[in-house]
């Protein structure tokens, strides 16, 4: 492991971040009151989906790739459903003026997670050529990458959140959304 090998992985942890950013982003502006342990939690599952997908899919290259390189074709349409289901919601309960905290509740989090976070399984056909130590390291660096700019995504958002008031899980939804298509075409094109 050179400078270069850090360097790569920091500036590959940025690049896998920007969605969970955005997702991070949308929930704090849903509740802009939370409570910064909560905050560190949302940040803490956004970095530890994107340590342990590019772990599995250097396993999966490893050791299953025929599986695995049939399951890619279905990444950007599970990340679309997921973030359409979430986003959806969101948008409903904000027209409805219902309480859309259920969406940065455990389920919707997690859910979050896996859809933000999925293409990162991609990741484990760049590193299939490190060996474990190599790969866990820069799994971990691209974890830690996500967590910080997870925390300030979930910081900004509560920031507009308050200013936004009750808009804001119309807005946090829309964002969703958008990241879902985005992902979506990003992936089949």
């Amino acid at each position: 492991m050179n400078a270069m090998f850090f360097i790569n992985a920091l500036l590959l942890g940025v690049g896998l971040a920007m969605d969970a950013f955005s997702v991070s982003m949308a929930n704090g502006l849903i509740e802009p009151q939370m409570k910064r342990g909560k905050a560190f939690a949302i940040a803490g599952v956004f970095g530890g989906f994107q340590t342990v997908m590019p772990l599995i899919g250097w396993l999966c290259v490893h050791t299953l790739f025929e599986a695995f390189s049939v399951f890619r074709k279905f990444v950007p349409w599970i990340a679309l459903v997921l973030l359409g289901i979430i986003g959806g919601k969101m948008i409903y309960e904000g027209v409805k003026g219902e309480n859309a905290k259920a969406a940065v509740g455990v389920g919707g989090l997690l859910l979050q997670g896996v859809a933000t976070s999925i293409d990162a399984l991609s990741v484990g056909l760049t590193i299939a050529e490190y060996d474990w130590l190599s790969a866990l390291v820069e799994a971990l660096i691209i974890g830690a990458v996500t967590f910080g700019i997870c925390f300030g995504g979930v910081h900004i958002g509560r920031k507009l959140g308050t200013k936004l008031s009750g808009k804001a899980s119309i807005l946090g939804g829309a964002i969703l959304l958008i990241i879902g298509i985005e992902i979506f075409l990003k992936g089949i094109l």
